[in-house]
């Protein structure tokens, strides 16, 4: 398990503290340094623009660098920029580094995706990949704690700088594995292309539309964007809009990391042993199932939402990957999990779109749960279809294996 553990702090890093510690340690900030209301909106859209900005990228030059020297570089470029914001007072370049971070980010994970599908087993690859994305709820988990010991002792200054530290360690463990890291052996039956088998930039966006794996992982992250950001965005608003206590939101974001926290390991096993579909079907499920109770009751049944979004989302991501990996060589399942992070920002900016739209019209988040709710039974019914898909590929090879 060295490999996951190791990108799965490479995601703690990336993405737990490069695109979610300014959210949580901005309260403390703004004591200190003037941020308007407007630049925290810049900020927001600016990192959005270019977590997608990167994603793009890395689709579409990503096969021409080499993902472990990649790897690295953003590893230490994220880092550098950690230590660098707890001695920065300007908005602009705190702005411009936040940039630089979420851009990092998203070449980062599709790093990842490269390099476990290239050299973890196949019967380990999901469950590898599964346990690496998770790596983004314990950074949740680790805000948390750096809010509760290290600002009352030491300010918010010190915690962008222990996380800058904890960066440059998390290089040096995966520059000493990558340093042994070898390719795993093709199996004879699989179905994926050669090991190096790149899709050409030119007909990138004709494979997604016109294969029926690729195009089916873009509309799943699609999906998971349009339902999980505009979640994540309103819910704290909604029980507000409620009357309920303030504390329910913050024990159901709790009850999000402490979910994610395991969830990695366990459907990404699922998957490796009983396929993507099934894997796909059961958090997708717990997730439409925690929104339906949610709706139907969203003070008592807040939490199960909670529970619902960390299956769903956090392994959601390495399942994703695994599954198009056994389609696709590993520099192509880069490439379109690049793309796939591109479609999910588009379904997250839609759905955030929407959301203000049905509340400005409405003057209540009623609605807007409630279209997020059929949202999620889209995604099970494309779980459906892909575990049909899968079942019927198995019939189909065994007698081919006879």
């Amino acid at each position: 398990m060295r490999m996951p553990t190791t990108f799965g702090m490479n995601q703690i890093v990336s993405h737990g503290f490069g695109m979610f510690l300014f959210a949580a340690l901005m309260p403390f900030m703004r004591e200190s340094i003037e941020i308007s209301a407007w630049q925290l909106a810049t900020i927001g859209a600016l990192t959005q623009l270019a977590y997608l900005g990167g994603a793009m990228l890395l689709g579409l030059l990503g096969h021409r660098l080499g993902t472990g020297r990649l790897a690295l570089i953003t590893g230490i470029t994220s880092s550098t920029l950690l230590l660098t914001i707890s001695q920065l007072r300007d908005p602009l370049l705190i702005t411009l580094a936040l940039t630089c971070l979420a851009a990092s980010a998203a070449i980062s994970w599709g790093c990842i995706v490269e390099i476990v599908s290239r050299c973890a087993r196949a019967e380990s690859r999901s469950t590898y990949l599964s346990c690496a994305s998770s790596g983004t709820a314990w950074g949740y988990a680790l805000n948390g704690l750096l809010i509760l010991v290290v600002v009352p002792l030491l300010g918010w200054q010190a915690s962008w700088q222990v996380a800058g530290l904890f960066g440059l360690l998390v290089v040096a463990l995966t520059w000493h594995m990558l340093r042994d890291l070898k390719p795993a052996p093709v199996s004879p039956t699989a179905s994926a292309g050669p090991v190096d088998s790149v899709i050409p930039t030119s007909r990138l966006f004709a494979t997604i539309i016109g294969e029926r794996t690729a195009l089916f992982a873009c509309l799943i992250c699609l999906l998971v964007g349009f339902t999980t950001m505009p979640f994540s965005y309103w819910l704290n608003s909604y029980l507000d809009e409620l009357s309920l206590p303030a504390a329910l939101g913050g024990y159901t974001w709790a009850t999000v990391g402490g979910t994610g926290m395991v969830a990695g390991f366990l459907t990404g096993k699922l998957a490796d042993r009983k396929g993507h579909g099934t894997a796909l079907m059961v958090i997708f499920s717990g997730f439409a199932l925690g929104l339906l109770a949610f709706v139907y009751d969203p003070g008592k049944f807040a939490l199960v939402a909670g529970f619902g979004y960390g299956l769903m989302y956090f392994p959601m991501w390495g399942i994703v990957a695994g599954w198009l990996n056994q389609h696709y060589s590993s520099t192509a399942t880069m490439q379109i999990s690049g793309i796939c992070m591109v479609t999910f920002g588009l379904g997250g900016t839609l759905g955030n779109l929407l959301a203000g739209y049905i509340r400005e019209t409405t003057g209540s988040l009623q609605d807007v749960f409630f279209v997020l709710t059929g949202a999620s039974l889209l995604l099970v019914a494309l779980a459906i279809v892909i575990l049909r898909g899968d079942r019927q590929a198995a019939l189909t090879a065994k007698p081919a294996a006879a």
